[in-house]
């Protein structure tokens, strides 16, 4: 089985090189291709007007001068293009509710389901101290279960896993994206009538209570798989937009 590693906390961070090691070691045909420096909340940018620096680290592992989606980009173009997994992370701090939105990890692997490949997201769920090896474990549990092969095209699993022992783990949970809500959004470093420098950056988040949510598994010690994404499953029904057909400027 070959299989695409990257991430958006750099190609040397502890998360995916761990993973990297494991991969490897159990058989599979790993590959990594990660930023060069931390991208984290790159989102889904992708560079343009400058060019990218591609470089060979060691033996199928590439640095990248660019964000996550560059590097699946790169990849999948340049690398190899008969993945059969792409798998972003594991992600120092959890991706949860609104947070996919900002997140490079989940960014990636968007990208590469958009480029037809099953693509799965692994978060840890702490912002320090993150215990590495439960997420490996739950990574190649999941890849021994072979949700992947599940996947329509267009499709992801967004995965967070509780920052505990593995052992403490009480199982998975199919959730939805659930609603975060971030205090102190910014904060200055100097203010003045004429001038602001400050930095984007909430306090923990509180969470919305709801029982099927990413956040309630992870804070009742269960893995979170949440679907993300098929672009030809749209739900909105369009006859409320009907109106704009008969509106004229």
């Amino acid at each position: 089985m070959k299989i695409l590693l990257t991430n958006d906390d750099g190609y040397s961070a502890r998360g995916i090189t761990l993973l990297f090691d494991t991969l490897t070691e159990l058989g599979f045909d790993t590959y990594l291709v990660a930023p060069e420096t931390e991208k984290s909340g790159a989102s889904h940018s992708i560079t343009l007007h400058r060019d990218l620096v591609a470089k060979k680290v060691k033996d199928k592992v590439y640095s990248i001068s660019g964000t996550p989606a560059d590097c699946v980009i790169y990849a999948i173009h340049e690398v190899a293009d008969d993945f059969d997994l792409v798998v972003s992370g594991i992600n120092a701090g959890q991706n949860m509710g609104e947070d996919i939105f900002y997140s490079g990890t989940v960014a990636a692997a968007t990208e590469a389901c958009f480029l037809g490949y099953p693509a799965l997201a692994f978060s840890m769920c702490a912002y320090k101290d993150q215990m590495y090896e439960t997420g490996v474990e739950i990574v190649v549990k999941i890849i021994s279960l072979k949700l992947h092969e599940q996947l329509k095209k267009n499709e992801l699993l967004n995965i967070n896993v509780p920052n505990i022992p593995y052992e403490d783990i009480k199982g998975f949970r199919v959730t939805k994206i659930g609603e975060r809500r971030y205090k102190n959004f910014i904060h200055f470093s100097e203010k003045s009538e004429d001038l602001s420098v400050y930095r984007v950056g909430g306090d923990i988040p509180e969470c919305v209570h709801d029982e099927e949510s990413d956040y309630f598994a992870i804070a009742n010690n269960y893995v979170s798989i949440t679907h993300l994404l098929r672009k030809a499953d749209c739900h909105f029904n369009l006859d409320k937009l009907e109106r704009m057909n008969k509106y004229e400027i």
